[in-house]
């Protein structure tokens, strides 16, 4: 996985932007905590993913920016062969142990999605949940999609809309730790005229909007999971004074009870996301 730390309030990418020094930090993010914690609990948008695909057995199938692999082992139990790729080691080895313990086969391979290291026209599906949306170059990384993508193959993803839940997690980050000068919104990803920027002109697009609810004991309990294992929040937590700390806790909780559709001191919040498929042309 991939992420620009609070980039939700950034609209558009600076020439003066430092990707590689964004790159390295959000390296850094990703291996701390453990994102599997909470990627685990996201496995049901890669099965809907899939099926929206209408994956077939045998087809190539790669998902770039795996993260711990929701995509990854849902297109390797429709009997895809199946290459999961990620920047963050630890994350494949989630996914590897993950692949291991259901008897699925799968080729897991260190690699970076704005530099994929796959012949053009190599796959006949490229997905991606939630990952590639992160990347700090966001029109390589579409264009690296669209390369290893064979014509008349698909490109499917999941990412979170600017509006939904995941979207204001990443702005209310912002107004404590200001992105890097320069960097553009992983939201942008959420939003039809910025695929249609990115993918337009080499397919067609659909899109269909997507809830995942996000089911906690309460929103302590949310808060408690993230800031120990989701490596942006880990990572905001981290770099702020004791004071400050508890005014982003104060912002958190009182995000949750803005989504929060549960009455009974459990938290059910709906994070809204887009269910993208491309048709490479």
């Amino acid at each position: 996985m991939q992420t620009t730390l609070g980039a939700s309030r950034q609209a558009a990418a600076s020439p003066t932007a430092d990707l590689t020094a964004l790159k390295s930090r959000q390296q850094i993010a990703w291996a701390s905590g453990d994102y599997s914690v909470i990627g685990a609990r996201l496995q049901i948008v890669g099965e809907n993913l899939c099926e929206a695909l209408d994956m077939r057995g045998g087809q190539k199938v790669l998902d770039v920016a795996a993260g711990n692999g929701n995509a990854t082992l849902a297109a390797a139990r429709r009997w895809a062969d199946v290459t999961s790729t990620d920047y963050v080691s630890e994350l494949l080895e989630r996914g590897r142990q993950r692949a291991i313990a259901d008897g699925l086969a799968v080729n897991f391979q260190l690699a970076d999605a704005e530099a994929l290291p796959f012949a053009d026209g190599s796959f006949d599906a490229v997905v991606s949940t939630f990952g590639v949306m992160f990347t700090p170059d966001q029109d390589t990384a579409a264009s690296e999609m669209l390369r290893v993508c064979r014509r008349g193959g698909k490109i499917g993803m999941a990412n979170w809309t600017p509006e939904g839940f995941i979207g204001q997690v990443f702005k209310v980050i912002g107004q404590h730790i200001p992105p890097m000068p320069g960097t553009r919104s992983p939201a942008l990803w959420g939003t039809q005229q910025r695929l249609d920027e990115m993918f337009g002109k080499s397919g067609t697009i659909a899109v269909r909007p997507r809830v995942f609810n996000f089911r906690y004991r309460s929103p302590a309990h949310w808060l408690e999971v993230f800031r120990t294992w989701y490596g942006p929040v880990h990572k905001a937590f981290a770099a702020l004074p004791e004071p400050k700390q508890a005014e982003l806790e104060r912002d958190f909780l009182a995000l949750i009870d803005r989504f929060n559709r549960a009455k009974d001191g459990t938290m059910v919040v709906p994070g809204d996301y887009l269910e993208v498929v491309v048709t490479k042309s």
